[in-house]
């Protein structure tokens, strides 16, 4: 790619940016949310088509005009947003627009759809059969179809954006491992990841984008963390974890016998103070998002009690749970957490209209200041509040998402996977507004797959195994083994009871 530019309305994504693979190469692309990384290779993938600059492939120009062009080049894409449909089938999915067809009525040959993807379902690891239909799956096992779609159409360059973002550390570690079976069988892989662990443990080379222009690359022997993260962001990431200075009141939020859709037979209760970070840990499935779901009335059978300041509420629909200052940041922030289509003020100010109304009117004048003050105190990058949210990048996404709740002075946050998808930079701003919003005597519960996430922010951590909690560990006791340990369902003597009786 040679000189590629792109721009949005009032956005300049790319500006002169150029990239070289090689066959069988692993390449991992770096850089901050709006960095241009997903743009650059959307157009690669024949979903944008530049403003500027060529792309060559065996060292001949190529026009890639659409998804069917990148295809056909033998380019596969797999989206940080999933592109699946949940209505259909694995193998339906995997095999969506490709289907083999049987007889002059070109029926689909369904038998040979699923007889083809189950190897690649083992290769994965991934233990399901290819007839489930992708609703009844984990957002993680929907990733790893996609990984299997993409594993299909025999690519010579997969382009993997976030692919671990929800994954497991036993998925993720598969993953890795096949990322090196794909290079040493000559595959090209761009890998676009935030977890730079992963990328110094998988990449041959670095390449970053900072502001839509290279801003270097490093190449395998000068591959480090603090490298990458110095050409990101140009500036120094503090440790994540900030020691609490505010008084805590335990057992300020109490929930009893809060049962999940996914686990309908078993109750969960637990206790979060007034002030702490209460991270939620366990495998994928093991039912977290799905009490947070029940907690803030999304699943109204299964809320269970809930109290606050020794109140009791009446939490039967998410209306209720908002009216009481409990909010739920959730998992996939652009299927529940925004209206796409709309634009930053009108996400931010969405669940509290009637806070902008005057004789039954909306002030976008209020709105815009509201929105306006989000932006400034998050650090969203976005051209104004006026410009819609599709266009803004993933973290960004997501900092509207937080905008929208924090306008609203919360008391109790429940964040669900808060920084899937979003650089180290970003990262460390979502973990400061966490712990600013705790000292200023909110609840902050933190749902989150990634260790270094939960080891690193929680003032305390809850395991779930198969909708129950196994047990809560102090800081003292956060360790990776013991996190593991309750994980998996075993009892360890460190771990603390989820309640106070």
């Amino acid at each position: 790619m040679r000189g590629i530019a792109k721009r949005f309305p009032g956005v300049i994504a790319l500006d002169d940016v150029s990239l070289d693979v090689g066959k069988g190469e692993v390449v991992a692309l770096c850089g901050e949310n709006g960095a241009g990384k997903s743009t650059l290779m959307k157009i690669l993938g024949g979903v944008y088509q530049p403003d500027g600059g060529e792309i060559l492939v065996d060292g001949q120009p190529v026009k890639i005009n659409n998804v069917t062009d990148a295809m056909k080049l033998g380019i596969a894409f797999i989206h940080q947003e999933l592109n699946v449909l949940d209505n259909l089938d694995v193998a339906a999915n995997v095999f969506l627009g490709r289907e083999p067809l049987l007889g002059p009525f070109k029926l689909i040959n369904s038998k040979k759809i699923h007889a083809d993807t189950e190897p690649y379902l083992k290769r994965l690891g991934l233990n399901i059969s290819s007839r489930t239909r992708l609703d009844k799956l984990s957002l993680a096992q929907q990733q790893m179809v996609e990984i299997a779609k993409a594993l299909s159409l025999n690519a010579r360059i997969i382009i993997m954006d976030e692919p671990t973002s929800s994954l497991t550390l036993t998925e993720t570690e598969r993953l890795l491992e096949l990322v090196r079976e794909l290079s040493e069988s000559g595959v090209t892989v761009i890998y676009i990841s935030h977890r730079l662990g992963e990328i110094e443990h998988c990449a041959d080379r670095v390449v970053v984008l900072r502001d839509g222009k290279n801003a270097g690359q490093l190449n395998h022997d000068e591959i480090a963390h603090d490298r990458i993260v110095s050409l990101m962001v140009g500036r120094e990431i503090k440790s994540f974890y900030v020691e609490s200075n505010a008084a805590q009141t335990p057992g300020y939020l109490q929930v009893r016998n809060a049962r999940s859709n996914r686990y309908p037979e078993k109750m969960v209760s637990f206790d979060a103070a007034r002030g702490e970070i209460l991270g939620f840990a366990g495998l994928v499935g093991a039912g977290r998002s799905e009490i947070a779901k029940a907690v803030v009335g999304l699943d109204a059978r299964g809320g269970g009690e809930v109290s606050l300041g020794g109140q009791k509420l009446a939490i039967n629909s998410a209306r209720d749970a908002i009216a009481q200052g409990i909010y739920l940041v959730p998992e996939d922030r652009r299927g529940e957490g925004l209206v796409t289509g709309m634009t930053v003020r009108e996400n931010v100010t969405l669940p509290s209209l009637a806070r902008f109304t005057s004789l039954f009117m909306i002030r976008r004048d209020r709105e815009r200041t509201t929105a306006d003050e989000q932006i400034k105190s998050l650090n969203i990058k976005t051209p104004g509040c006026e410009t819609a949210v599709v266009n803004l990048s993933g973290g960004n996404q997501q900092k509207v998402v937080l905008g929208k709740w924090l306008s609203m002075s919360p008391k109790v946050m429940i964040l669900d996977e808060p920084t899937r998808g979003i650089d180290v930079g970003a990262k460390a701003e979502i973990y400061r507004i966490m712990r600013a919003l705790a000292e200023n005597g909110a609840v902050i519960l933190m749902i989150s797959s990634d260790m270094e996430e939960v080891l690193h922010v929680s003032d305390r951590v809850a395991v779930m195994h198969e909708g129950q909690i196994t047990g809560v560990l102090d800081r003292a006791d956060c360790t990776e083994e013991n996190i593991m340990q309750l994980a998996v369902g075993k009892k360890i003597a460190s771990a603390k009871p989820a309640f106070a009786n």
